[in-house]
């Protein structure tokens, strides 16, 4: 009889159950080494992101540094003309302000922001990018800089290098000041093919039907501008250099430069009613009332003090920024 022998598994109880047993993961130790786990991740994730955005941030930077005004003035440009305004950091709400206005008249892409500072420069580009160029150096200008004062004439007189060099690249150039309020399109008032447009700035009422010639060569004008005008301009500014006792600023140059080249340019008054001076518009509610629904651009000029602008304009229904700063290119600043 054969009998066949087989060794029986010895069975170990207590092998069986350690082999089968986990430890669960929210237990004291489980869920420290979870939350350890998850603390180190965030903080890698964190220092990654942080660094990600450094190093953006500081892209971005030293790419509107080198931005160049031939490049700023080719991204703008609509139609062969770019619309120029000087701006330093205290002004931007009044660069906003004005912003509002030109949007309502879709010109607001031809835009170029020359700043005066770096704080502008970043900070315009940073929310509408390639409108802003800063042409160096950058003068000191941390302040909000009186009409008259040193720091106002040591930023206003490189406008016209800054108009020089964009008509030298065979644009049209519109300049304006940002204390400024757009209520039509001033392009509509362009007639004809004349090297240079301008404003009066004396208050004393005109005829409706004014003549469209250069008037005397004490008031302040303004408008599309000719390389003559800005050669001249320059040799204006440079041989009356701003001193405290004269207090000589960039628009007495401007007003020189065209006298000196009367005959040689093409010149054209704008129309009063269209284009009235702060101190007619704001100071004869008679003269307003007369000529209702002819306005094109107000200047908040004839008037000094940044606040005492701000005021002005609030008082007359024009400090649009405080309700309307979403239709601003910038946004709310």
């Amino acid at each position: 009889m054969s009998q066949s022998l087989q060794q029986r598994p010895l069975h170990n109880p207590r092998s069986s159950s350690n082999s089968h047993r986990h430890i669960p993961i929210f237990n004291r130790t489980g869920l420290l080494s979870l939350l350890s786990l998850l603390l180190i991740l965030g903080v890698v994730f964190l220092w990654a992101r942080t660094s990600f955005s450094r190093s953006s941030s500081s892209s971005s930077l030293s790419k509107w540094r080198h931005y160049t005004l031939s490049e700023a003035a080719s991204f703008v440009a609509k139609d062969g003309t770019v619309i120029v305004c000087s701006v330093s950091h205290p002004w931007l709400p009044f660069l906003n302000n004005w912003l509002i206005s030109v949007s309502r008249q879709r010109h607001q892409e031809k835009v170029l922001v020359i700043a005066e500072d770096y704080a502008t420069l970043f900070e315009v580009n940073e929310r509408w990018p390639g409108h802003a160029v800063l042409v160096p150096p950058a003068p000191d200008s941390q302040a909000a800089h009186d009409f008259g004062s040193q720091g106002f004439f040591n930023i206003t007189s490189r406008r016209a290098w800054h108009l020089l060099q964009i008509l030298e690249l065979g644009y049209n150039v519109m300049l304006s000041d940002v204390d400024m309020v757009w209520l039509g399109d001033p392009f509509a008032y362009l007639e004809g093919s004349h090297d240079v447009y301008f404003m009066d700035d004396i208050p004393a009422i005109k005829p409706l039907n004014h003549s469209h010639d250069l008037p005397h060569p004490t008031r302040y004008m303004g408008g599309l501008t000719s390389k003559l005008v800005m050669k001249k301009w320059i040799e204006e500014i440079e041989a009356q250099p701003w001193f405290k006792t004269a207090q000589i600023n960039d628009q007495t140059a401007f007003n020189w430069a065209l006298m000196k080249t009367a005959g040689q340019v093409d010149v054209y008054l704008l129309p009063q009613a269209a284009f009235p001076t702060g101190g007619l518009y704001f100071e004869n509610k008679t003269w307003v009332e007369e000529t209702k629904g002819k306005h094109v651009i107000i200047h908040n000029n004839w008037i000094v003090g940044f606040e005492r602008k701000i005021k002005r304009f609030r008082d007359y229904g024009l400090w649009l920024v405080d309700d309307h700063d979403n239709e601003s290119p910038l946004g709310k600043l």
